[in-house]
């Protein structure tokens, strides 16, 4: 334990322990040169330094380890890990062994108990709790909040609070079963007899033999009318935009039409990326055809189509704009919604769920679907985990149990209720977990189910040794063979040739796509079939892909994609490119390059996630003979649009993407591909993430067994205070009110 000078350092003087926290920045800057450390990490710690000149060393190395903290996905740092001097799962550092023991090393010599360390960072001046909120030196708000045992930037900090009160607010407000005077308010909701008997002719009588068992689906529907928000998680497969459609045509249903058939309903349905977007609006499309085709004249489905219209990127609906953070939508300028419906929730970082629920209108109902088991967001905070934290368990309360039971006719386990006299979660009541998988109910629901227990050794089992296909073979002439399998020779040979041909079982690689991009019409066939054309290509990339847990490196995206691009040049299948058409490994614009935007730009219209394809628009005819300048397609459903090439920049080519960057996508066989080293970014829920992305065919590429293994053992557990205030009120920790 250090002196109790070092605890009360003198603002008017140098530090009393100087020489500790050159000897501490030294340190810092040697972790950055590195690369264990980033720069901002690094900057921000000495911006500290110089705000507060006789800032204790223990609060500049807080500072840097919690900047790297938020890099890594967590809002916030525990005392009891800095006291502890464990470092966790992910490590303190973004590097070995090595630099991990270094930070214990520092936090040794600290020698701070949890207490200590409170005691140090509120007598700083830079950490809320010790003079009123605001930083001495600067006369403003403090950079960095400490509640509940946690340290937060200021930002994270009142990004968590705002989420857990608004969510807090939403489910303290619950309808009362009433007359049935509609939804368009949560004072009353419809009588449980409309909305039984709307019910059964949305998804059919239930079978007398499954009067005792539980339709999640229809459950789900009814537990959304019951207050402003809804959570429906399942995994894969569990029906979750099959659900949602039929709430929307009960929303419709239940709610009073004009003698024009305008119920005045305002709905919208967004999420994270465009191509989750285009999903949501395809699947809702595709269920509410089927509806209309079983009960035509049951609802005006044309006036229920035009009220839902597209469904929005979130940054789109909540008006991100150029060059500023500053969204067109918050709480002075809502948006116009009644009910709004957001796909793919467990994409939504902490900042982008904060500044939805301010900017939606307290009388508005939300929905969030997701899957509460795949990785999250790539930015701070797992919003959806840590609202779905307990969903398995049910929870619920006798009053949920009535209302479900009066409008589905059936009585929830008892097993997944609260005991009578015990209080029941308030946010538990509003959520749903869809538990029966109808897409993975073979060999990659079996995989998926064993990755998701943690059961390594169950999960490597389960995945076949297959060869990949050294040259194109007919697809109708391969034989059956596993849906989910390991390539047996993991060498970065084996896998381009994987990626070019398929495997056994799974034939076709990016093939089949590329075979299609040399069949191009005749300039004579018009633009539709041109048109025609390209959607066919943009299907037929999507049939193939390789996901990848790294950026860097050789089993990494950026190593993959110039090793693909090579391997297609040197067959000639694509051209060498325009070096002046981009930046990095294997850039240059050439046709047939599949890029990802990675950057929102709403003038162009294209949001960061969006993929696709570089092509020759259709030759005009007043030059039939002359290729039309290269454009990027991109698909919305069956929608086409595109970009010329020359006008994106922020893009990167996209044989190969992360994990994290292909959620809300579908492709019929997916490669994932791990590293043979272990990384603090091989997880659980990264391997189920990438596994489930696979509508058909599954492949591993891994070249050491052990370190799928230690992926499949490991969980990613983000440092988070949301769960515990969704819980219920704080224990007393002496910070002010910060605003």
């Amino acid at each position: 334990m250090k002196t109790d000078t070092m605890l009360r350092p003198d603002r008017t003087g140098p530090s009393p322990d100087a020489a500790t926290v050159d000897a501490l920045f030294e340190a810092l800057t040697r972790w950055c040169e590195a690369g264990w450390l980033r720069r901002l990490d690094l900057a921000f710690a000495r911006w500290l330094r110089a705000e507060r000149p006789a800032a204790h060393p223990a609060l500049l190395l807080a500072a840097a380890l919690l900047a790297q903290a938020e890099g890594q996905g967590h809002s916030c740092l525990a005392l009891d890990r800095l006291a502890a001097g464990a470092g966790g799962d992910d490590g303190w550092l973004d590097g070995p062994p090595a630099a991990q023991a270094e930070v214990r090393a520092w936090l040794d010599r600290l020698g701070l108990g949890v207490s200590d360390w409170a005691a140090v960072l509120r007598a700083s001046g830079a950490v809320d709790g010790a003079i009123g909120g605001t930083d001495a030196a600067s006369g403003g708000p403090a950079p960095l909040v400490l509640d509940m045992g946690r340290l937060y930037l200021r930002r994270h900090w009142r990004e968590e609070t705002g989420v857990a009160a608004a969510v807090l607010a939403r489910v303290a407000e619950r309808a009362d079963p009433g007359p049935g005077t509609g939804i368009g308010t949560v004072t009353e909701a419809p009588a449980p007899g409309q909305v039984r008997t709307w019910l059964t002719r949305l998804f059919g009588a239930l079978p007398a033999k499954a009067a005792a068992a539980v339709d999640w689906q229809r459950m789900a529907c009814a537990v959304a009318l019951r207050g402003r928000l809804a959570l429906i998680t399942g995994g894969p497969g569990t029906g979750k935009t099959y659900t949602v459609a039929r709430l929307l045509a009960l929303v419709w249903a239940l709610q009073p039409q004009s003698a024009g058939g305008d119920s005045g309903l305002r709905i919208a349905l967004a999420a994270p990326t465009g191509k989750a977007a285009a999903r949501l609006k395809q699947s809702i499309d595709q269920a509410l055809d089927q509806l209309q085709a079983d009960h035509p004249a049951a609802l005006d489905w044309a006036a229920l189509r035009r009220t839902l219209g597209t469904a929005w990127t979130l940054h789109k609906l909540l008006g991100a704009r150029p060059d500023t953070r500053r969204l067109r939508h918050d709480a002075q300028h809502p948006l116009e919604v009644d009910l709004l419906v957001v796909d793919e929730a467990s994409m939504v970082h902490l900042e982008l769920m904060a500044a939805l629920l301010q900017a939606l209108p307290a009388r508005a109902r939300l929905v969030l679907l997701g899957d509460q088991d795949q990785l999250a967001s790539v930015e701070a905070g797992a919003v959806l985990g840590d609202l779905c934290s307990g969903a398995s368990a049910g929870r619920y309360g006798s009053a949920t149990a009535d209302w479900v039971q009066a409008c589905t006719g059936q009585a929830l386990p008892a097993a997944l209720c609260v005991p009578v006299g015990q209080a029941a979660p308030p946010l538990a009541q509003q959520t749903v977990m869809l538990r029966e998988s109808r897409r993975f109910a073979g060999a990659i629901g079996t995989l998926a189910t064993a990755v998701n227990a943690g059961d390594a050794a169950a999960a490597w089992a389960a995945l076949a040794p297959v060869a990949a296909c050294l040259r194109p073979a007919s697809d109708a002439a391969t034989p059956p063979a596993p849906a989910v399998a390991r390539l047996a020779d993991a060498r970065v040979e084996r896998l381009l040739a994987l990626a070019l041909h398929g495997r056994e079982g799974a034939p076709g690689g990016y093939r089949l796509a590329l075979a299609l991009l040399r069949a191009r019409p005749a300039p004579a066939a018009g633009p539709q079939a041109h048109e025609d054309w390209v959607r066919a290509l943009l299907r037929a990339f999507d049939r193939f892909r390789l996901l990848c847990a790294l950026r860097q490196g050789e089993w990494g995206v950026s190593g993959l994609n110039a090793a693909v691009e090579h391997a297609l040049r040197q067959a000639g299948v694509i051209a060498r490119g325009n070096p002046a058409g981009g930046s990095g490994p294997g850039a240059g614009w050439y046709e047939g390059r599949p890029v990802m935007v990675t950057r929102n730009d709403p003038a162009l219209g294209v949001f960061n996630g969006d993929v696709g394809l570089a092509l020759r628009a259709a030759p005009t005819p007043e030059a039939p003979d002359r290729p039309g300048p290269l454009r990027v397609w991109f698909a919305d459903g069956d929608q086409l649009r595109h970009v010329l090439a020359s006008r994106l920049s922020a893009v990167e080519t996209a044989w190969a993407m992360t994990v994290h960057k292909s959620q809300g996508s579908e492709f019929g066989h997916t490669v994932l591909v791990l590293p043979p080293v272990a990384s603090p970014v091989l997880t659980r829920e990264l391997v189920y993430t990438g596994l489930t992305r696979s509508r058909s065919a599954f492949t591993l590429v891994a070249p050491q067994q052990a370190v799928f293994e230690a992926a499949v053992r490991r969980r990613t557990r983000r440092a988070s205070g949301l769960a515990e205030r969704l819980a219920g009120p704080p224990a007393p920790d002496g910070v002010p009110d910060v605003r």
